[in-house]
């Protein structure tokens, strides 16, 4: 008899910016049991990002929490403080099987109500941009790339400039990780040895940028 296949999940929640979960389920009725992860404890729903059919779930599962193993909140917990998009590539450079479309169209018993939906969504809209004057960020001030040590120069409250380019902070961090998809651009980038993520959080009161 065959293993039942098993799939491994990136999920975030509205209510946690800047938190990502990791776990993992069975395939076939994965989607009601990422539903069954709202509960009491969380104000609205979780958001699934990527999932992947994998046949060695519990091994994947664990390279994962260890590369991420600093990042851990609490080691009790599957949740880190990344974005989606890092815990994705890894998943990618597996060569998984992406079962995203797949899991979210699976039929659900799930109690979840549109209106709980609808919050979560309007949650995750009320999130502002950044807005390096209102994060009291100068003009001509320099931010550092932790990942590479680029460095783009504020040319206004929205954006930067790269190579005498000007662009979003979300281009340049596309530009200077040599990505082809956006991803947020706080965790990356460091204002005089802090990062955005924090200054933001500090300035808009735990929320993170889109």
């Amino acid at each position: 008899m065959s293993p039942q296949l098993s799939v491994v999940y990136v999920l975030t929640n509205p209510a946690m910016p800047g938190m990502v979960k990791i776990g993992r389920t069975s395939h076939d009725d994965a989607k009601t049991r990422i539903d069954q992860l709202y509960t009491t404890g969380f104000p609205v729903p979780f958001n699934l990002e990527f999932v992947c059919k994998v046949p060695n779930s519990e091994e994947v599962e664990k390279a994962l929490h260890l590369a991420f193993a600093p990042h851990r909140v609490n080691p009790k917990r599957e949740f880190f403080t990344i974005e989606p998009s890092q815990a994705i590539a890894i998943l990618k450079l597996l060569h998984v099987q992406d079962a995203t479309n797949e899991i979210e169209s699976q039929s659900t018993t799930s109690n979840i109500a549109q209106s709980e939906l609808d919050a979560g969504t309007q949650l995750k809209k009320k999130r502002p941009p950044l807005n390096f004057t209102e994060m009291q960020i100068p003009l001509h001030s320099e931010l550092v790339c932790k990942v590479n040590a680029a460095v783009v120069v504020v040319v206004d409250s929205k954006r930067v400039q790269l190579n005498g380019e000007e662009m979003s902070l979300t281009a340049a961090t596309r530009k200077v990780l040599n990505i082809d998809y956006s991803v947020a651009p706080s965790p990356y980038w460091s204002f005089e040895g802090q990062l955005l993520q924090e200054i933001y959080n500090n300035t808009y009161g735990q929320l993170s940028d889109e």
